[in-house]
């Protein structure tokens, strides 16, 4: 049988801080627990009844009359150190699952917790702890593309000038095609979003053709032209571009920011920009459409209005786009350029640098 505890021996001052820390909206809970056992078994309160009433073990009712006796108020607040409750690796074996995480496995292209862990004899949670302690992360892959354009610098140039610094009495406009833009219908309805469940959608549709959508975003204010065409040819770029021009002021010089697609340079084009001296092209380097804004525009229609979209016919999904840009312009947000041209071309040179320094590199 347990013996009975007499009454914790307390002072009038240390009651009167033991019920303000209690009463405290700013005590974290663990320490409210504590001053709650010493002010009940200063109350004289048995230890079975104190970790009863507060929902704790009996133990924790003796440890913390123990520590109050020892240590007073202070050690209510304090912690007991903590250990692993593992034992640690090697430094040669962390240092040997760290090398041989940068090299790829045999019949795979990356390592796994399970065969790292085999390969290395530790356990999966030991791989784990590794990789994350030195930011390694296998099972993720970024891609990149450089440019090979041999006027990049050129025309980076010229672009982020026109971001950064754009001329007075003029519009700057990014041109681009977003083109086979697909109609699709669902197989099935989807069930709604509801507490607990996400929205579903079916992973097979119906194909109910496809438009393309030529846009220009005005860079200063966010707005822009859109028009969907059935193809992707010179000939609707032209209209596009007329379509601009009649729906922009007269007295405002136009800059397009556009790629090298091939139906910007065909010389049905160049005749009719020769006659509109007003509209000046400006192309951005080869694989470089991270450069033109309008790319992030259509990433906004395509996640928020297009992909989930059910469409049954092809001028549904253009009434659809055409909403999607009415509301954009009524309430247009602007995306803002901040990176300059010379910080560009010191990361473009950081990433041909490690390239070259690539086993892969020096191996061809």
């Amino acid at each position: 049988m347990w013996t009975s505890s007499a009454a914790l021996a307390a002072t009038a001052e240390s009651r009167r801080e033991l019920e303000r820390i209690v009463r405290s909206g700013k005590t974290e809970q663990r320490v409210a627990l504590r001053a709650r056992i010493v002010l009940g078994a200063a109350d004289g309160k048995s230890n079975n009844a104190l970790a009863r009433e507060l929902r704790t073990s009996r133990p924790t009712v003796l440890d913390w009359r123990r520590r109050f006796v020892e240590g007073g108020i202070k050690a209510l607040y304090e912690d007991r150190p903590r250990g692993l409750s593992f034992p640690p690796l090697a430094r040669a074996k962390e240092a040997e699952i760290i090398a041989k995480t940068q090299t790829a496995p045999a019949q795979a292209t990356h390592w796994s917790c399970s065969r790292m862990a085999a390969l290395c004899g530790v356990s999966a949670a030991s791989v784990q702890r590794v990789w994350h302690a030195n930011g390694l992360k296998p099972h993720l892959l970024k891609t990149f593309k450089l440019s090979n354009d041999p006027d990049f610098i050129e025309k980076l140039e010229d672009v982020v000038g026109l971001y950064m610094n754009p001329p007075e009495h003029a519009l700057v406009l990014c041109i681009d095609e977003k083109s086979q833009i697909q109609a699709l219908d669902r197989t099935q309805p989807g069930l709604p979003m509801k507490k607990g469940r996400a929205g579903t959608l079916t992973h097979d549709y119906k194909r109910n053709g496809t438009t393309t959508l030529f846009a220009a975003l005005d860079v200063l204010k966010g707005e822009v032209i859109g028009r969907c065409m059935p193809q992707h040819r010179h000939q609707e770029f032209l209209r596009f571009l007329k379509t601009i021009d009649r729906g922009t002021p007269r007295h405002l010089d136009i800059h397009c920011i556009a790629d090298n697609y091939a139906t910007h340079k065909k010389q049905e084009v160049r005749d009719w920009l020769a006659g509109h001296k007003r509209f000046h092209l400006h192309f951005i380097p080869t694989s470089s459409s991270w450069l033109n804004l309008v790319e992030r525009w259509f990433g906004k229609i395509t996640t928020q209005r297009i992909r989930r979209g059910a469409f049954t016919s092809v001028p549904q999904l253009e009434r659809a786009i055409y909403d999607y840009i009415e509301q954009n312009n009524a309430d247009p947000k602007p995306f803002v350029w901040a990176k300059s041209a010379n910080e560009i071309v010191l990361k473009v040179n950081r990433g041909r640098a490690a390239l070259k320094m690539s086993p892969l590199a020096r191996s061809e």
